[in-house]
């Protein structure tokens, strides 16, 4: 039997657009062993031994999707007539490896209310990040020609899941400036006096232990205070995006473009929950997960990147189609950027491993 054309198939096995063939050159595949049975439902289902694609470009909405290679081995999929048009209902492959994927397009964050659930994933979507709950890493950032306050170098040191602010260090020329954290906010305590980095809406804020003066409320701090990453950034990534309670003050903003951020964080082992994404991060004892950033000017964007990412029972709602895996193995690159007024996202994948992999159409079948 020979395979159906290239965009057919591709949309029936992925449920995505092509790039149209005229103007891509790309899109180029092969099958092995294939084999094809009618269900007693009025379905179709493909066996294939393998299957391997190069130079595929598929598009979803405002995002594009780019896989220099991918095999998928021992594949099962179902198809069934939506309208009579051809559309998956489920795919089952062993394993896949990947290499070249790139997926990149305006970044927008979803929100979802503290314990709710997005439409039609029937689960709790919320925000839960328990690899941060024992992470172990050092950020180190570099501000230059900061006209505002000062040039420094400022040192952060992450310990078992928390930042500690007594031991975060801000060195420049002069007495050495303090960082701190009050019910107003993110401070450094500078010479020339105080200033808010970032401002907190209302007292108190998940994840924060605030500052602590001496006795009878007297002038001098005796504890800078400290944020516990794992509360503190699901209470941040869970408020409403028209909340103007949080944010970095114009002093930050232009900080930040100026400032350069280095540093590495060991991430622990535990679920991520995020809308429409759930997974186990696992391998900390070996090494796995450790988090990598980078940026020339923090205000322009930022680069992590992960050489050994290691997720496990990882779950993915998207376009009307649940994705799935039992663990999936390999590094992964991400950008964040402004593109004029736009934040952007470009995420690369190398050599990613994939066993257990699992497609399920969540979409309502035509009538």
């Amino acid at each position: 039997m020979n395979p159906p054309a290239t965009a057919s198939f591709i949309d029936v096995v992925l449920g995505l657009a092509t790039a149209p063939a005229g103007q891509d050159p790309g899109n180029r595949f092969s099958l092995e062993g294939l084999t094809l049975r009618p269900g007693s439902d009025g379905t179709l289902e493909f066996g294939i031994e393998k299957i391997e694609a190069a130079s595929l470009r598929v598009s979803s909405g405002p995002l594009m999707l780019e896989l220099g290679h991918f095999a998928l081995h021992k594949l099962v999929a179902v198809v069934r007539s939506d309208g009579g048009k051809p559309r998956l209902s489920a795919l089952d492959a062993n394993s896949a490896e990947f290499s070249g994927v790139k997926v990149h397009g305006p970044l927008v964050i979803p929100r979802v209310a503290s314990g709710g659930s997005a439409a039609g994933q029937g689960a709790d979507t919320s925000w839960r990040l328990v690899p941060l709950a024992a992470a172990e890493g050092t950020i180190r950032a570099e501000i230059v020609d900061a006209h505002l306050l000062f040039d420094a170098d400022v040192t952060v040191p992450i310990r078992q899941g928390r930042i500690d602010l007594d031991d975060a260090t801000v060195e420049h020329v002069g007495p050495d400036s303090r960082m701190g954290a009050s019910r107003l906010g993110l401070y450094v305590d500078a010479p020339n006096g105080r200033s808010y980095l970032y401002q907190f809406p209302s007292a108190p804020v998940v994840g924060v232990q605030y500052e602590r003066r001496g006795a009878l409320l007297g002038p001098f701090v005796t504890d800078r205070g400290h944020l516990r990453l794992q509360e503190f950034g699901e209470w941040l990534l869970r408020q409403h995006p028209s909340e103007e309670a949080l944010g970095f003050t114009e002093q930050a903003r232009l900080l930040l473009a100026r400032t350069a951020v280095s540093g590495h964080v060991q991430l622990g082992d535990g679920s991520f929950v995020a809308p429409g994404l759930q997974a186990d991060l696992a391998g900390r004892a070996d090494g796995r997960n450790v988090l990598r950033l980078h940026s020339e000017a923090v205000g322009r964007g930022l680069t992590l990147e992960m050489a050994s990412l290691s997720i496990r029972n990882a779950i993915l709602n998207w376009g009307g189609t649940q994705m799935g895996c039992d663990e999936m193995a390999g590094a992964l690159t991400l950008r964040l950027f402004l593109d004029g007024a736009q934040l952007r996202f470009a995420l690369d994948l190398a050599d990613m491993k994939i066993t257990g992999l699992s497609l399920r159409s969540q979409r309502p079948a035509a009538t």
